[in-house]
């Protein structure tokens, strides 16, 4: 491209900032919505129902961790909103709430972290995406193969040549995407119903389940992890903030895209929960829905359902290629992550940081090939990666509610007391969810951190700014450094396998 069409941001003048960002806040309310539904129905409502019934959970735990996960998110959801009415101005979202609570190392690890995830949710999706493709062509295997990894990778690329076009072209695409993937899913829902496939007794034979099975608790917190993964993206509309027309948009579509979810998982779930015992869930291949749809109303179901996953995914997928763009970008506007990252074309769209993701989700396609990783290995480890951002995020606004209260009168109704529960709320589930992922995932979450350390370090010399100076940041650092090393002593120990 040539050098004229290229400007780093980072180092051009704040005025150029405004006026770039100014003409390029192109989202209204209804791509903001379909961009984070995009985001939020991916891979997860095509399989959620085998992946609960797999981990031993029946229909009263599955039930119960909708609740959590209900309450749990709903909670963050409204911290989330809560924060882009309380600091409009922080356009950066998951990073900016960090940074402006906790100053910019744990600003940045916020952006890392989401970055990261989001980056395994494209890897963990493609490994979905060709293992549906699968069911019409055999060579693409369970989707971790070196045909689905070549597939997976045009698909990324085209998608990169996609949004460096620019944000609008590319969440029009998705708008589209976002209500025709619509369509299979109230097929399902429609025939199951009016066909009366639906089936009491096996609905209540799967309620409590069969004598000597998993305890109650187990079966909670395996269904939970599933319930926190499926609904990842929720945030999606705060960090694509700064691309809103007007900023009370980013708290409606995030309200708007959490209900709308909510009450379509809860009926794609009970509706499979009375369609086959439990015992035969658990043993359906991804996506299991397509399985259920099959037992439902014969071999049409499986290939419609097959048919909504690959579209479902290929909308997903641009979505995260959007998400995986702006997050680093945000951070390198204001000055943590290396100036790389915040290089835009003539259309303003993020170039470097575009490519430079496409390239990790590479690395990652190859790890995933050489370890036979699944679908569900990425999708937790992606979960635990974004929990972090997530629990700075609501602290932040748990802070504000406590030490700033002067600050929600005229922007948020209600007392101030809600909102310090929902703080509260959101910091404990954010932590409750760390400790569901299970200590595999927070061995590989600490290492996955530590090439973080070296690109803030880098972002930090290229603008003659110190680092780690304060005593906060050198205890984060610490922190990291002691938990990587302990994580590599557990796995070169055997301690932990993986």
């Amino acid at each position: 491209m040539a050098a004229e069409g290229l400007q780093t941001a980072a180092s051009a003048p704040v005025v150029t900032h405004q006026a770039v960002d100014k003409k390029h806040k192109e989202m209204g309310i209804f791509r903001m919505v379909t961009s984070v539904v995009t985001l939020i129905v991916g891979g997860g409502v095509w399989t959620f129902t085998g992946d609960m019934a797999a981990s031993g959970a029946n229909t009263g735990a599955v039930l119960t961790a909708w609740a959590i996960a209900a309450v749990g998110y709903f909670c963050l959801m409204m911290c989330f909103y809560g924060l882009s009415r309380l600091r409009p101005e922080l356009e950066g979202g998951i990073y900016s709430y960090a940074s402006a609570g906790f100053g910019e190392f744990a600003g940045f690890n916020s952006a890392w972290g989401y970055w990261i995830s989001a980056i395994l949710c494209t890897v963990s999706f493609s490994a979905l995406l060709f293992g549906a493709f699968s069911y019409f062509f055999p060579v693409f295997g369970e989707g971790n193969n070196v045909p689905s990894i070549i597939g997976a990778s045009v698909i990324v690329w085209g998608y990169t040549l996609l949004v460096s076009r620019g944000i609008k072209d590319a969440t029009a695409v998705n708008a589209v995407v976002t209500l025709s993937k619509m369509v299979p899913l109230f097929v399902v829902i429609v025939s199951i119903i009016f066909l009366q496939r639906f089936d009491p007794e096996i609905f209540m034979q799967n309620f409590w389940g069969e004598e000597g099975g998993l305890p109650f608790g187990d079966q909670v917190m395996g269904a939970v992890t599933t319930t926190a993964w499926v609904f990842l993206g929720i945030e999606g509309a705060c960090a694509m903030s700064g691309r809103a027309k007007k900023p009370s948009d980013v708290g409606k579509a995030t309200i708007i895209s959490f209900c709308s979810v909510l009450a379509l998982y809860l009926v794609v779930s009970i509706l499979g929960m009375g369609i086959l015992p439990r015992e035969q869930l658990a043993e359906l291949s991804n996506p299991s829905l397509a399985g259920i749809m099959e037992a439902a109303v014969g071999p049409w179901g499986a290939v419609l359902i097959n048919c909504g996953v690959i579209l479902s995914l290929l909308g997903a997928m641009l979505g995260y290629t959007v998400l995986t763009s702006e997050v680093p970008f945000e951070a390198a506007r204001l000055g943590v992550f290396t100036k790389s990252f915040a290089v835009t074309n003539k259309k303003g769209a993020p170039v470097r940081t575009l490519v430079i993701s496409a390239l990790v989700v590479e690395a990652f396609f190859v790890l995933m090939v050489l370890s036979e990783g699944t679908y569900q290995f990425f999708y937790v480890l992606s979960l635990g990666l974004i929990l972090i951002p997530y629990f700075l995020s609501s602290l932040f606004f748990l802070k504000l509610s406590v030490t700033s209260q002067d600050l929600f009168k005229g922007k948020l109704s209600g007392p101030v007391a809600k909102w310090v529960v929902c703080g509260i709320i959101g910091v404990a589930f954010s932590l409750f969810l760390v400790y569901a992922t299970g200590i595999e995932y927070v061995v590989l979450m600490s290492l996955l951190f530590l090439p973080g350390v070296v690109v803030y370090a880098i972002g930090k010399r290229q603008r003659n700014q110190p680092c780690f100076q304060l005593l906060r940041d050198k205890l984060i650092l610490a922190f990291i450094i002691v938990l990587a090393v302990v994580s590599a002593l557990l796995l070169a120990t055997g301690t932990v396998v993986l």
